[in-house]
């Protein structure tokens, strides 16, 4: 190979990246620092981590594998991509589970000292089988055989005795970061810095800061030099909306759009929760902020973090609390007692896999029945969704909200995949971002009637304890109405049921009406993480010559006022959903119109491609 031919850089409109290796192997900080180097370089990005279950599997086994994806284009995305174009795999066992979601021809970088008889025995690759040998692999992929743990080994080899063989060999990372940062064209340099401030200030590490900077140059130039590729390949910058941009994950907005809320109601947050995988990181995020006035309590068990966040409401803060599924089944009696007491709560809902333990590092929509019904008696809650790591800072600040005019817990649906996930997010200006107004209620000559509805929202008045002349009595037996008394009248039961919708129902009048996108005769409509998925089918469906319009819901209780309207507007309906068709049966029951489904059951979103054909089969008369 010449360096003319080295020189030569190939323009490509998008690229789709994969590290994988042993959760020990740093794969989740690789991708991290790849997707800050697509960012600064001014491309748009969509991520898409992927977490092993267990804690800490045998080193070396498919069930350790840690993977992290990213996409980054010089257009709008809104995904991370179907099959990559290039894999980096630090061992057998991410070579092994990861290859299929390699596209033909693409490029597959290994750590060939890791390919040996014990690897291939721990990951289950029959006694003399070597993949990288393998004609059938050969031929479809371009294998790049790299012996990063030996090359890393000797680019830091050191007469210091701060470091270790151990601490030179959890570099091997970084030193596949500079192939693949080389390999695209982008610059190490920020990568360096963040590495000499993480390491060398915050840890007070500085010998190990410059392990990992000799790492990532040795495998840039390396890169640079080796004769595995043929160029280098770049990606030119989006041309996104003007304003200044950070990279956002789910679970990092809710934190900021509930410490945002927080300052639109000018009340403190006390946020409760017992750790539970994928909402764990909205307490680590929210506990660093108490500079806002946010409070954290890590609880005992999921039922005692609720009841917190529902004391923190009684008195008069914002109450919330986090979980997943199957701590959204501990909190439904809790959950129950705030409906039935009437006070604001919002319960953050990151979905994972289930049943039970199901898959907990994996994503899916199962929950929204269990949200909806799963309490004992007529309990409505409000619910609502968000469709993007960025959407779940303004999902967040409207969950406080409209808990707090109705008086009623909102539960906000995530999914696992928003909530790890991470894109380029439009910093908002938190000026224009309009207040949430609370009143209080304050002592007259008139008997004070806790549950004397306000004519406009049906909510309850919020009167906090400790103000003389507003005492009254709370708990889980029905209210007599007004009073607040307890009441065991068959006709008040019906009244108060009533109510508690109606009030519920009322939202419908501030919350914004759906919005349909395109046009067509055939609607495809979403709800939470499948809007990047339907929304790049739709484009692909029109490179095929098929005009579909697309529509996403983030309020699913209530709906929104025009959504039956336009459901009976259109000759056909499709909703994708990541479960067994749970919103479609509701759709289906409530406004009488046949919507066509397409289910995702396995623990992913659904990939673009696969979608387009789905719809395209519907469309040509296939069965949904």
């Amino acid at each position: 190979m010449t360096t003319a031919n080295k020189d030569k850089k190939n323009i490509l409109p998008s690229v789709s990246v994969r590290f994988c290796g042993d959760s020990g192997d740093g794969m989740q900080l690789t991708g991290s620092h790849f997707t800050d180097e697509v960012a600064l370089a001014g491309n748009d990005f969509a991520t898409a981590p992927d977490f092993p279950a267990e804690i800490r599997a045998p080193r070396g086994t498919t069930f350790g594998v840690s993977g992290y994806q990213v996409q980054f284009s010089s257009s709008e995305i809104h995904t991370p991509g179907d099959l990559v174009n290039a894999m980096v795999a630090m061992n057998p066992a991410g070579f092994k589970t990861n290859l299929e979601y390699v596209e033909p021809g693409g490029i597959v970088i290994v750590n060939a000292d890791e390919f040996n008889k014990s690897n291939f025995k721990k990951c289950g690759y029959e006694e003399g089988y070597n993949p990288l040998d393998d004609e059938i692999i050969n031929a479809k992929y371009k294998i790049c055989r790299v012996p990063m743990s030996r090359l890393t080994r000797e680019s830091l080899a050191s007469d210091s005795d701060d470091v270790s063989v151990k601490d030179i060999d959890r570099c091997r990372n970084m030193f596949a970061l500079g192939i693949v940062s080389w390999l695209y064209s982008r610059e190490i340099d920020s990568t360096i810095e963040r590495l000499q401030n993480y390491f060398g200030k915050v840890k007070n590490k500085p010998e190990i800061a410059e392990l990992n900077e000799k790492a990532i140059k040795a495998g840039y130039y390396f890169g640079e030099t080796a004769e595995f590729f043929p160029s280098q390949y770049e990606v030119a910058p989006a041309k996104l909306k003007s304003g200044e941009y950070r990279r956002i994950s789910g679970n990092e907005a809710i934190v900021l759009g509930l410490t945002v809320a927080a300052t639109k109601v000018e009340k403190p947050i006390v946020y409760a929760s017992y750790p539970i995988t994928p909402a764990s990181e909205v307490l680590h995020g929210l506990a660093r902020l108490k500079q806002f006035g946010i409070r954290t309590f890590q609880a005992e068990d999921e039922i005692a973090a609720v009841m917190v966040a529902i004391g923190a409401s009684f008195a008069g803060d914002i109450g919330v609390t986090g979980t997943s599924g199957p701590g959204l089944a501990l909190k439904s009696e809790a959950i129950g007692l705030a409906v039935m007491m009437e006070l604001p709560l919002i319960v953050v809902n990151v979905q994972r896999a289930g049943p039970a333990t199901g898959m907990p590092t994996k994503t899916e929509q199962s929950d929204l029945l269990q949200t909806m019904f799963g309490r004992p008696g007529e309990c409505p809650v409000i619910v609502v969704s968000a469709s993007s790591p960025g959407n779940c800072f303004h999902m967040a600040i409207e969950a406080v909200r409209l808990s707090m005019r109705a008086m009623c817990p909102v539960i906000f649906l995530s999914e696992g995949g928003l909530g790890n996930a991470a894109e380029p997010w439009l910093i908002p200006d938190i000026s224009k971002i309009p207040k949430i107004e609370v009143t209080h209620p304050v002592a007259t000559e008139e008997e004070f009637l806790p549950y004397l509805r306000d004519e406009e929202t049906g909510a309850r008045p919020w009167a906090t304890p400790g103000t003389p002349g507003l005492e009254h009595r709370v708990g889980g037996l029905e209210k007599q109405d007004g009073t607040g008394d307890v009441s065991y009248d068959h006709d008040n039961h019906a009244l108060m049921t009533k109510y508690r919708a109606e009030k519920i129902q009322k939202l419908q009048d501030v919350i914004p009406d759906l919005e349909v996108e395109g046009s067509g005769d055939t609607l495809i409509l979403g709800w939470g993480g499948t809007r990047g998925s339907i929304l790049t089918a739709a484009s692909m469906l029109k490179e095929r010559g098929i005009e579909v319009a697309t529509a996403h819901l983030h309020y699913i209780n209530p709906l929104p006022k025009n959504l039956g309207h336009i459901l009976k507007s259109f000759d056909k309906v499709i909703m994708p959903e990541m479960n067994s068709g749970q919103l479609r049966m509701l759709l289906r029951s409530e406004f009488l119109v046949d919507i066509a489904g397409i289910q995702n059951h396995c623990g992913r979103s659904f990939f673009a491609e696969e979608l387009t054909d789905e719809i395209e089969s519907i469309l040509n008369g296939g069965t949904a």
